[in-house]
């Protein structure tokens, strides 16, 4: 690190956990944030200030009005821009030593196959539970961490999904493939503007810890916030053997 970075990044320097061993493999690392809205709002700024390399932003909306009472990485010049160029701008403003790759794609199989292999932690920022899924088998095949969070009305999730760890369930453990979803979103049902900060935050740090290598990161575990009252739940989860996408008896 030259003598900027070690000021900027002085204050993890000062954590035995980090250190400067630490702070070297976040300046070597690639993070994939889905999603640059709520979740990743909260999430790619905080990995851009920790000192993430590079920062792939994946996302094929426009930012809209309503978008602003909680998709804090926009402004209101930002409103008709992709959202993948204005949190390029907020991320490069915020700290123009890392790189930003811009990318307004929806996340597809194609994309994600030619991605993953240089990504070592993925965070799903999305809010739909086909994409997930998607994201989820994708992550599975090419081995890489995935940190995955939701938030809707005044309820949140997270949990880290690491199958390289023989433990480690993965999203479609939990929740299956084949259960037939009512799709469900916040313009029909509205949200708590502060979650998505909590949840997409905590994404975030999860996501340092797995790339850094430190604690105990929510790999068997899914939180549950209740921001109503103010109530945090942690539920032990299993691999599930038979699961269709990481299971011995696999699809895929």
């Amino acid at each position: 690190m030259n003598d900027e970075q070690l000021l900027r990044y002085s204050r993890h320097l000062l954590l035995e956990e980090i250190d400067l061993a630490g702070q070297e493999k976040l300046l070597h690392a690639h993070a994939l944030v889905i999603g640059a809205g709520g979740l990743g709002s909260a999430a790619a700024p905080y990995l851009a200030a920790a000192g993430v390399g590079s920062i792939t932003l994946m996302d094929f909306d426009d930012v809209e009005l309503t978008n602003l009472q909680r998709q804090i990485m926009h402004t209101q010049t930002s409103v008709g821009s992709s959202k993948v160029a204005s949190g390029m701008r907020f991320l490069e403003a915020l700290n123009s030593t890392i790189q930003v790759i811009p990318l307004q794609e929806r996340a597809n199989a194609n994309n994600l196959a030619s991605i993953l292999p240089s990504v070592n932690v993925v965070l799903d920022c999305t809010d739909n539970f086909a994409t997930r899924q998607l994201i989820n088998a994708a992550c599975v095949q090419h081995r890489v961490t995935l940190v995955s969070g939701s938030a809707l009305r005044l309820d949140g999730q997270l949990s880290v999904f690491d199958t390289k760890q023989a433990n480690s369930p993965c999203y479609a453990c939990i929740f299956s493939p084949d259960e037939i979803v009512e799709e469900i979103n916040c313009a029909t049902m509205g949200i708590f503007s502060p979650l998505v900060g909590i949840i997409g935050t905590m994404q975030a740090a999860q996501a340092l810890q797995v790339l850094i290598g430190f604690g105990n990161p929510l790999i068997g575990r899914l939180l549950l916030w209740n921001a109503r009252n103010t109530q945090i739940e942690t539920i032990q989860i299993s691999r599930n053997p038979d699961c269709p996408v990481c299971g011995q008896h696999r699809t895929a």
